[in-house]
């Protein structure tokens, strides 16, 4: 991802430039995220395969990617070369090609490839109004290609609505932020309607998944140039009750819809590298294979979806046309029975180290920050996710670390707040493909530490879970940062240099100087009482500062042990958990 969506601001100027791209697609990928399940849940068309928002969030989550990309490749200092809005938005357009996931998904990035097609030959243009105008013209662009992408196209979908938005824009007069709010509204109205357009829904009585999710992309547009949130959510959508309810905290449930038995037994995607010829006569061959065919792309490079009977033959069509890659294959039955994605051809699936190559029955995933990290969490039996400062993994990466540990059941400790969707989007993905998942939602490195330390394979997986959930749960956590510039905190103002102490993500205390600063984090921490302190140093922290802060600790505070993990972290000089 970023997940990297963007800074979190607010962007006032109604401009449609890079920044404003970039922009929206932080705001969507985080509204993705929190109405994932939602939309997971609504999910009855074209398969009730309870997956559709997990798509598009990964969608999403590619194309802001790709966006973040294009501005990394572009030095920040003053008066380097930023890039363009073409830049962007091909950027965007691409991104979520490579990584559109569903019929949803791969609509979606059509969706997008549309306004990229003309919002980038609009880049020239001059004023409001011109930006205005390429916005009404990029989203009628957006359902021209959606339509032809899709072989057979249904109304009540992600079609009728994205027609609505384009209707809205056209309609509407203003500059760019109103036009973008117009398309949000026409969307959004059209999506209330859509039971009464496709049977499927009103009898479930829902209203359409794809175009919820669509609705959702179009609300992070408008705030993107319009500086103002959308007043009112995307839809107030009739949501099934779960047939049954885990007493856990954590994550572990399958999808919340049953698939039916009527309909092509498997959902075949790859990317493709053919032209255009071999791609048209690729279409009348899937076409004739099964149904809910999708060809989305262009200039040599194809996403393609389709659901069929007989997968073999799907990927053998696709051998014919071109290079098929990414190749994967779901089974719509119960979770159980889905099997995992099919290897690209010519790659071995990737199994655990052993002589049996049997898949294993439990294993642990953990997202951490630093060498030191990595090494513990791995001494404690855990798969490591190592990343990178500012650049967190998505969802995608780690539902390649869950296929990569090849075990029937796993749990997931993403130790970082702002990895909660993403690891929740990589746990549904997992369980579509037939692995149980748990995400234990740590919010810190100290957290994760504490559930692995209580963590016993020979457990069942759900008593196993509540011990590692209880634990983590019963280790307050803090760390301290160095402030970048000028802000109001929680604590005040701050200035840029200033130590911050940050308890449960708010920061409370602001000094000048870290041991003192971190002695403060103690004592608030431990006069709500705690047997044990964790510090976990950073890479440049001296072993002096630790030893400080042992004493500290054992001078003030009677019976309480402290135990040092180098942890080698770039970002945070120290991470403290008490329990």
């Amino acid at each position: 991802m970023t997940r990297g969506p963007t800074p979190r601001r607010t962007y006032v100027p109604h401009t449609l430039d890079a920044d404003a791209v970039r922009i929206w697609c932080g705001l969507a990928l985080d509204a993705l995220g929190r109405a994932r399940e939602d939309i997971d849940a609504i999910n009855v068309y074209p398969v009730a395969d309870g997956d559709t928002g997990t798509n598009l969030y990964l969608t999403v989550e590619s194309a802001a990617q790709a966006v973040d990309a294009a501005f990394d490749g572009h030095p920040s200092s003053p008066g380097a070369a930023r890039p363009s809005l073409a830049d962007v938005v091909r950027a965007m357009a691409h991104g979520a090609l490579i990584g559109a996931r569903g019929n949803s998904g791969t609509i979606l990035a059509q969706l997008l490839r549309g306004m990229a097609d003309v919002l980038a030959e609009n880049a020239g243009g001059t004023g409001s109004g011109d930006e205005a105008d390429g916005l009404r013209r990029a989203l009628r662009r957006a359902v021209d290609l959606a339509y032809l992408a899709v072989a057979h196209p249904v109304e009540g979908t992600v079609l009728t609505v994205a027609v609505a938005a384009a209707e809205g824009a056209e309609r509407a007069t203003g500059d760019v932020g109103t036009v973008a709010r117009a398309a949000y509204e026409g969307a959004r109205a059209a999506l209330q309607a859509t039971p009464g357009q496709l049977d499927v829904l009103a009898r479930a009585g829902v209203v359409d998944a794809g175009g919820y999710g669509l609705v959702t992309v179009l609300g992070g547009l408008a705030e993107a140039l319009s500086g103002e949130a959308p007043a009112t959510p995307p839809a107030a959508p009739a949501i099934p009750a779960p047939a049954s309810a885990s007493p856990l905290t954590a994550e572990t449930g399958a999808g919340p819809v049953d698939c039916s038995a009527d309909g092509p037994a498997f959902e075949v995607i790859y990317l493709l590298e053919a032209d255009d010829g071999a791609v048209a006569a690729l279409r009348e061959r899937l076409d004739a294979l099964g149904d809910s065919l999708v060809i989305v792309g262009g200039d040599g490079l194809w996403n393609v979806h389709v659901h069929v009977d007989d997968a073999g033959a799907a990927v053998e069509a696709g051998i014919q046309a071109g290079r098929p890659y990414r190749i994967r294959i779901t089974h719509f039955g119960a979770p159980a029975e889905r099997g995992p994605a099919a290897p690209e051809p010519g790659r071995p699936e990737r199994r655990p180290e052993g002589p049996s190559g049997e898949r294993a029955t439990r294993a642990v995933v953990a997202v951490v920050p630093g060498d030191g990290l990595a090494a513990l969490c791995a001494e404690a039996g855990a798969t490591v996710v190592a990343t990178d400062p500012g650049k967190p993994p998505g969802g995608s990466e780690l539902a390649e670390a869950i296929r990569r540990v090849h075990a029937r059941e796993v749990v997931l400790l993403p130790n970082d707040a702002e990895l909660r969707h993403p690891a929740a989007a990589a746990a549904a993905q997992a369980r579509a493909e037939g692995v149980r998942v748990a995400v234990i939602p740590t919010r810190s490195p100290v957290q994760g530490i504490a559930a692995l330390a209580v963590h016993e394979p020979a457990r069942g997986f759900d008593e196993d879970v509540v011990a590692m959930t209880s634990a983590a749960g019963a280790t307050r956590c803090a760390e301290l940062a160095v402030a970048e510039h000028r802000s109001w905190t929680m604590a005040g103002v701050c200035q840029a240099g200033d130590v911050l102490g940050l308890i449960d993500g708010d920061v409370a205390v602001i000094g000048t100087e870290l041991a003192p600063t971190a002695e403060t984090v103690l004592d608030r921490m431990l006069a709500a009482g705690g047997e044990m302190v964790t510090l976990v140093l950073g890479a440049d922290l001296p072993d002096t500062i630790a030893e400080r802060l042992e004493r500290h600790v054992r001078e003030g505070h009677f019976a309480v042990d402290t135990i040092v993990y180098r942890g080698g972290q770039p970002s945070a000089p120290l991470i403290i958990g008490v329990e």
